[in-house]
């Protein structure tokens, strides 16, 4: 039988960095055995659940390159199956008609909670009941749960677990008002998308004897499970905003690249060796549920922001020339035709020394600009009267200057050699006329990326001609 995994995200909010790490492992054990990947939207919590979510967890999987292989399904659009399967197991005598009302459920939680002990439904007075006998109240039907023996799940990551089956109960499958709970209809949907591979987090092992109760009771054979560590904070508490990006699409809006993002959830938790670039090919011919282990994995933001500056000096110059411009122009940064050729003609050198496309973004707003780009104070102070005079003569000495980057450095080598000045009294004058800060690509390449025209306006407007 082919593989066959399922991403199954709520649309209740963002998609958490951990459910993408989720789908990731998914898509690649899929991929990784010529199998199919697909997604499962589970929808049926109708009061939280809204489009905006389900439509932020589509774009999020899209960014990372985890779309599905198949269409979405939509866990709402099968209740119907989900009720029918629930009363064969009621025909069956699987299951039985339950008719407490919510006051006699709260009444027995409180009897519960006043004796110390867990909840745990009696539905013996149900069993036996005679139809003739059924109070005057809609029935939920409750699955019969073993009562005696032990329930086993050789789990692919965290080993056999056992359960005593005294421990779990006769849980409701079809509520009162006839829509399915969710640990039925998740079994009901794993069984009919017919996926063979159940990999999620460890926080949904305990739902998974219950949900055997289900598979057990259709005789329908069961999917083999794997459940993985969850992601926790630097400092072991369970991850959230107060320690940073938590949403996929927050890194995205930082300037992280998805295939950086995903290469370092991969690592989180799942290793190969000593290997810490793994692209996406290498990934699938690498990725097995073997590698996965046990113990919680704690997000490193300062390990995913080196991470990613690896692989912005490796991609295209193109795509990120493209990013870069789609940033400035978020940020209300004006450029025409010619500041994008020469943020695409610095590309080059600005991406060797960022680690995020907002901090490349920020290096490359001089270049996008047209005329003089604003000057932050620090430069400012140090374009004194003499820093000007220098301008102003370097003006007349590069007016005759051929305009290729090669030449441009041996020009402006000659010029501190004629006038008898180090290379840096010459190349900071220019650097703060050039990009308006003390901080730039070298010299010689942002002279050649600006241009002539550009560049010699700028030189003279710093230097007050």
């Amino acid at each position: 039988m082919s593989v066959r995994t399922r991403f199954a995200p709520s649309p209740t909010g963002y998609l958490h960095i951990g459910g993408a790490r989720t789908a990731l492992f998914n898509y690649l054990f899929a991929h990784h055995h010529g199998g199919q990947y697909l997604l499962r939207i589970e929808d049926t919590d109708r009061q939280r659940s809204t489009q905006d979510a389900v439509q932020q967890i589509l774009d999020s999987l899209d960014w990372l390159g985890l779309s599905p292989d198949e269409p979405p399904v939509f866990q709402t659009a099968n209740e119907s199956r989900h009720a029918a399967v629930a009363r064969e197991l009621l025909a069956k005598g699987q299951a039985y008609l339950a008719y407490d009302t919510p006051e006699e459920l709260a009444a027995m939680r409180a009897a519960s909670e006043a004796t110390k002990r867990p909840f745990k439904y009696d539905g013996s007075r149900w069993i036996a009941l005679d139809p003739k006998d059924a109070p005057g109240v809609a029935p939920a039907i409750r699955i019969k749960a073993p009562k005696s023996g032990e329930t086993a799940v050789s789990d692919l990551v965290q080993g056999e677990v056992r359960v005593a089956n005294a421990e779990l109960d006769d849980m409701i499958i079809l509520r009162s008002d006839g829509t399915p709970t969710y640990l039925h209809a998740v079994v009901v949907d794993d069984h009919d998308m017919r996926i063979t591979h159940v990999i999620r987090g460890d926080d949904h092992l305990t739902n998974t004897f219950r949900q055997c109760m289900v598979y057990d009771a259709m005789g329908w054979q069961r999917p083999k499970f794997a459940h993985i560590p969850l992601i926790h904070g630097a400092d072991g508490a369970k991850l959230s905003k107060r320690h940073g990006a938590v949403g996929a699409l927050e890194f995205r809006e930082q300037g992280f690249l998805p295939e950086a993002v995903c290469n370092y959830l991969l690592r989180l938790g799942w290793g190969h060796g000593d290997e810490e670039f793994i692209p996406r090919d290498r990934a699938i011919e690498l990725f097995d549920l073997g590698g996965v282990g046990r113990a919680a994995s704690r997000m490193d933001y300062v390990k995913l922001t080196h991470l990613n500056g690896i692989y912005l000096r490796a991609a295209d110059d193109g795509r990120l020339t493209e990013e870069v411009l789609a940033r400035l122009s978020r940020h209300k940064v004006d450029f025409g035709t010619e500041g994008g050729d020469r943020v695409r003609a610095l590309m080059p050198v600005l991406k060797e020394r960022a680690k995020t496309l907002e901090e490349l973004a920020s290096s490359a707003a001089f270049a996008a600009v047209e005329g003089p780009p604003p000057m932050d104070a620090k430069a400012a102070a140090m374009l004194t009267p003499e820093a000007k005079a220098r301008l102003a003569d370097l003006a007349q000495f590069l007016t005759d200057a051929p305009w290729e980057r090669a030449d441009l450095e041996s020009w402006l080598r000659d010029y501190a050699e004629v006038k008898g000045v180090k290379l840096g009294q010459v190349a900071q004058p220019l650097r703060i006329a050039l990009s308006g800060s003390t901080q730039s690509p070298p010299i010689d390449a942002v002279l050649w990326a600006l241009g002539r025209t550009e560049a010699m306006d700028r030189i003279l407007a710093a230097a007050g001609e």
